[in-house]
């Protein structure tokens, strides 16, 4: 992966301007795990400052990992993965350590496909703690990310989506999701316009 995807701003695509309300808001941390840590490791220390920021501001956070629990769950990701799936009780269906020891305290949403509200219970809990908004964090930028944030936007959720705490395979699928996510789906921010969001001077 490349490293410039840690550089990546919000300014380069943004076409509306908003900060996210910490009394209404969720953050997602999307399948940081062992089977993605050659997307995720480059994105880990901008994974832990948002989730360190929400935290300050009492934002709840949701972890969600994927993980199938034999391979005739697989569906349409067998297929198109080509069977290289993540299935749940090995090493690679783990979330990275430095984020299951932060994850240890909050939700951890189970999935079974792309999209972290598909066939689970988050869009129900998420209600359930007055949730208006959700920030979307971890990888990949273009796949699990950007689909859980169209479902978002899909189910009347206000989204904001990460520039600098998720990640894809290359920048040029990073900054495509970025372009199409300001276009109809998403506000963009990164680790320092959160933080000056949630905690201006």
């Amino acid at each position: 992966m490349d490293s410039s995807l840690n550089c990546s701003s919000y300014k380069k695509y943004e076409i509306r301007k908003r900060e996210p309300n910490p009394k209404t808001s969720a953050l997602l941390v999307i399948d940081m795990q062992n089977k993605f840590s050659s997307y995720a490791n480059p994105i880990l220390s901008n994974t832990i400052t948002t989730i360190d920021l929400c935290r300050r501001a009492s934002i709840p956070v949701f972890f969600a990992r994927l993980c199938l629990k034999s391979p005739a769950d697989s569906g349409m990701l067998g297929e198109w993965w080509d069977n290289d799936i993540v299935l749940d009780g090995t090493v690679d269906s783990e979330l990275i350590p430095e984020i299951g020891r932060l994850a240890e305290a909050d939700e951890v949403v189970e999935k079974t496909t792309y999209s972290a509200f598909e066939k689970t219970r988050l869009q129900e809990m998420l209600v359930e703690k007055g949730v208006e908004e959700v920030i979307i964090t971890g990888v990949t930028t273009n796949v699990c990310c950007e689909t859980t944030a169209r479902d978002a936007f899909g189910k009347g959720f206000r989204v904001f989506f990460s520039t600098d705490a998720t990640a894809a395979l290359d920048l040029e699928l990073h900054e495509a999701t970025l372009k199409n996510m300001a276009f109809g789906f998403a506000y963009l921010i990164d680790c320092k316009r959160l933080q000056q969001g949630l905690f201006p001077d």
